[in-house]
C-alpha cells in the first residue's frame, strides 16, 4: 500500500477519507497518513487522524508521498498547490470510487489530482485536465472536454458537446445543456441550467443561467 494525506480537513476532506476506505475495501491500495490543512494546528484530530502541516511542511517533505487536494473552491486549490510547489517526492494520483462509471475507456482522457465520487458517470470520447472534482452522482456527456481545476457538486449534469474552460466551479444541481461552455474562472450557482455560453470570470444564476456580476 502507499502512504496518501489527505490536504483538506473540513467536510470534503472527510468525505474524500470515507471514499480511499471504500477504495480500499474493493482492493487495498492506500495508507492514509494524515490531513495537512493550513487552517489547523499540527496535532489536530479528526477522524482518528492528525493534521500533520500544511503546504510548507509539503514543500519540504522528504519522502515519496501521495497527495489529495480535497478542497472545492478551484481558485484557494491553485493557491495550495502553488505554494506546495514542485516538490519531486510529491505524486497527485486521481481518485475514483469504485461505483463511478466510464463508458468507453479508450476514449476518455483523464489527468493528475482528480478525486470522482460515489455514482458518476463518465460515457466517451471525453476529456477531463488536472485536479478536477465530480462530486456524488455527477454525469459528463460525450464528447466534451473540461479544464484544470474544474469543481461540480452533487448531482451537476453536463451534456455532450461541452467546453468547461479552466477553474470553473458549478454548485449542487447545475445541468448544463448539451453544446454550451463556460468561461475560464465562472461561477455557476446551484440549480443554475445552462442553455447557452456563459463568459468569462462571472457569477451566473437562474434557469436559463444569466451573469449577474463579474469578478477578477
Amino acid at each position: 500500500m502507499k502512504d496518501i494525506a489527505i490536504f483538506g480537513v473540513g467536510g470534503f476532506g472527510r468525505e474524500v477519507l470515507t471514499l480511499i476506505q471504500d477504495i480500499n475495501k474493493v482492493e487495498p491500495t492506500w495508507n492514509v497518513i494524515g490531513f495537512f490543512d493550513d487552517g489547523y494546528e499540527v496535532g489536530y484530530e479528526s477522524h482518528g487522524l492528525k493534521v500533520l502541516g500544511g503546504a510548507k511542511e509539503l514543500s519540504e517533505w522528504k519522502t515519496p508521498l501521495a497527495v489529495t487536494i480535497a478542497i472545492g473552491t478551484p481558485r484557494i486549490k491553485k493557491a495550495i498547490l502553488k505554494n506546495i510547489g514542485d516538490n519531486e517526492v510529491i505524486e497527485y494520483p486521481t481518485l475514483m470510487h469504485p461505483t463511478v462509471i466510464i463508458g468507453d475507456k479508450d476514449y476518455v482522457k483523464i489527468g493528475k489530482g482528480c478525486i470522482f465520487c460515489a455514482y458518476t458517470v463518465i460515457t466517451c470520447d471525453i476529456e477531463v485536465g488536472d485536479f478536477v472534482i465530480l462530486n456524488l452522482a455527477c454525469t459528463l456527456g460525450h464528447d466534451t472536454i473540461v479544464k484544470d481545476h474544474c469543481a461540480f457538486m452533487p448531482t451537476c449534469n453536463i451534456s455532450g458537446e461541452c467546453v468547461i474552460e479552466e477553474g470553473v466551479y458549478c454548485g449542487t444541481g447545475v445541468k448544463i445543456i448539451n453544446q454550451t461552455s463556460i468561461g475560464a474562472e465562472t461561477i455557476v450557482g446551484a440549480g443554475a441550467v445552462v442553455v447557452k455560453p456563459l463568459p468569462a470570470k462571472c457569477t451566473a444564476v437562474g434557469a436559463p443561467a444569466k451573469a449577474i456580476k463579474f469578478h477578477e
